[in-house]
């Protein structure tokens, strides 16, 4: 099958150079002589008969300049139009016919048009078509470096002489042209591909190749050398681009074989980077030279391409054997443009642009292929992630069902222990003070005391249930019944109390804090009346901005003495006071006997008051 789209390749690209049909008359016979660039007209003598197509520099091989071929032809009826077909000029060439100009291209000399890669057809008409001979004078002008030539013409009827003309524009400057597009636009494509996803380098080598590759493929529909200007200038530029692209795909063929050469590669890339500098600066030797770099980098291409191929058949990888065919018939159809390009045969039609559409197809395979399995691959890492999720909802649901099991248990526990130390600061402090008030009454104490002891300690009840139950309290306000309780304790005890309260009005510190605070004080008074022996106690609760002070200042025993400088008391007390927020301090007072206790905690003011104070 290969061989087959090869041969019809092949006859399509070179139908104009088969056997011509008995309406047309091929002309292969010439003369020719060489002369300078600004010759106007052809030498007189010198000429010499040739074979056509004629590459000039198998004769003349170090000549630049002009070549004149004369050729002629009978006419038999000069009133029926006429076809002229010349295959082939390279590089730029002027066209006479019986003496008169019928076709010069725009440039004859350095910067040359290039015009080689089409054909030129004209209908010949009488009064420049004669009856009898004819004489054709074409003017080629072209480097010796870059195989100037002249093809063969044909002569003879309009339409079939038209047909061909079209085909061999076709074939050689529309599908190259077509295949310059394909290629820029794959090269946007896959470019696209790996800029969204850099890690894919492989893609941004391809990108590379085929970018560089398709600027060499302007050779062949570039009219002129622009932006250089000599044809040395855009050939050694060509020929960079070619390195560029060579080195690239070498590079592209080794990422998507799954191999990571660095040094190689760097040293790759560095000749390229060379070569395309060296062809920028010194034009003048990379351009006619460029045989010297550019044959062996073909035959290097050769052994990558095949070795590619054997990877492919051995890794069993579908996108790469579907790669490797796609670069088969490239590869084969590349062997006939090298025998155009060397000159080693009369072809002049380049056949590597009927392939480009196999590469579009092949990369497209690859993308459709890797897409798919990274698709397969996302889709059995979702079934796997929905999986494990589940596990691992189903272990933290477990994990939370034991947390909120301990944190239940823990609840209970500290609800337990706050209540034994609520009973402990305050209801045992109102009873404390009630045994001492019952021990020290009369034998026969009166109804109505016993009935005030017991409507304290309900009262401290009340203080428990209540300052627990309050979601929002105000501290002065739940202040006022423990400053009873605690006074009338203390009088029971022989203690005079006073009380300093300053800016607590909008003092809010909830319901739990508040507890904490005045089940704290409970305590501290508790302890002065049952352990200091004081006479007076001052009791100082202000507010300092974001700062609430507590002290309680006694003239009794003292540290030394007192057994409450340790115990469950006490410890309650330092506990609450960090739940607090602050540390509790427990000083003997430095200007007279006594006991001083203090903490200072933060605290959120629901709106500023003026300053109040009692006594």
């Amino acid at each position: 099958m290969t061989r087959w789209l090869l041969g019809l390749l092949l006859l399509l690209a070179m139908g104009g150079t088969g056997a011509a049909p008995p309406a047309v008359e091929r002309i292969v016979l010439a003369e020719a002589v060489r002369s300078g660039w600004e010759a106007q007209a052809p030498p007189l003598a010198g000429w010499e008969p040739v074979a056509l197509a004629d590459q000039w520099q198998t004769r003349w091989p170090a000549h630049d300049g002009v070549v004149w071929y004369r050729l002629r032809w009978r006419q038999a009826d000069a009133m029926k139009p006429t076809g002229l077909l010349l295959d082939y000029t390279c590089m730029a060439a002027a066209v006479y016919l019986n003496g008169s100009l019928i076709d010069r291209d725009p440039s004859l000399v350095e910067p040359l048009s290039r015009s080689w890669h089409v054909p030129r057809y004209y209908l010949l008409q009488s009064p420049l078509l004669r009856q009898g001979e004819n004489e054709l004078l074409v003017r080629v002008s072209g480097l010796a470096a870059y195989q100037p030539s002249f093809g063969v013409v044909d002569v003879g009827d309009a339409a079939v002489l038209q047909a061909r003309y079209r085909q061999q524009v076709r074939v050689r400057h529309d599908l190259q042209l077509l295949d310059t597009a394909i290629g820029f636009v794959l090269a946007g494509v896959i470019g696209l591909f790996w800029l969204l996803r850099r890690k894919e380098a492989m893609y941004g080598w391809y990108a590379l190749s085929a970018v560089f590759g398709r600027l060499y493929d302007t050779n062949f529909v570039a009219t002129s050398p622009w932006p250089f200007a000599t044809t040395d200038g855009w050939q050694a530029f060509i020929a960079g681009c070619y390195v560029v692209a060579a080195a690239a795909h070498t590079v592209f063929l080794l990422r998507f074989s799954e191999r990571r050469w660095p040094r190689f590669e760097r040293v790759l890339m560095g000749l390229a980077a060379v070569a395309m500098g060296a062809a920028l600066l010194w034009p003048q030797w990379m351009g006619p030279h460029r045989n010297l770099y550019l044959v062996p980098l073909i035959g290097f291409l050769y052994v990558v391409s095949f070795t590619f191929m054997g990877y492919a058949l051995r890794s069993g990888r579908r996108d790469a054997q579907v790669l490797a065919l796609c670069i088969i018939l490239p590869v084969l159809v590349s062997l006939h443009d090298l025998g155009v390009y060397m000159g080693w045969y009369g072809g002049v039609s380049y056949l590597g642009s009927f392939t480009s559409p196999l590469m579009l197809l092949g990369m497209g395979f690859v993308l459709a292929y890797r897409f798919a399995n990274t698709m397969k691959r996302v889709e059995g890492f979702n079934a796997e992630l929905r999986h494990e999720v589940q596990q691992a909802t189903s272990r933290l649901s477990e994990t939370l069902s034991a947390q909120h099991a301990l944190e239940l248990a823990h609840s209970r526990a500290g609800e337990r222990l706050q209540l034994v130390r609520d009973l402990h600061d305050g209801f045992g402090g109102t009873l404390v003070g009630a045994i001492a008030q019952l021990e020290q009454a009369p034998q026969a104490m009166p109804r109505s005391r016993v009935i005030e002891l017991l409507r304290g300690m309900r009262d401290d009840l009340r203080l428990v249930i209540d300052s627990t139950a309050r979601e929002h309290a105000d501290l002065a306000e739940m202040l006022v019944p423990l400053r009873h309780r605690a006074s009338t304790l203390l009088e029971a005890g022989g203690i005079d109390a006073y009380w300093h309260l300053q800016n607590l009005h909008g003092v809010e510190l909830g319901a739990s804090r508040s507890l904490d605070l005045l089940r704290l004080m409970q305590e501290a008074l508790t302890n002065v009346f049952k352990h200091s022996r004081a006479g007076r106690v001052d009791v100082c609760l202000r507010r300092e901005g974001d700062v609430l002070r507590l002290q309680i200042d006694d003239d009794g025993v003292g540290l030394a003495t007192a057994a409450a400088s340790s115990g469950a008391g006490m410890a309650s007390m330092r506990l609450r006071a960090r739940r607090l927020g602050g540390e509790l301090d427990l000083l003997a007072r430095a200007d007279r006997a006594g006991t001083s206790l203090s903490v200072a905690l933060p605290v959120v003011a629901r709106a500023a008051c003026p300053t109040v104070a009692t006594t």
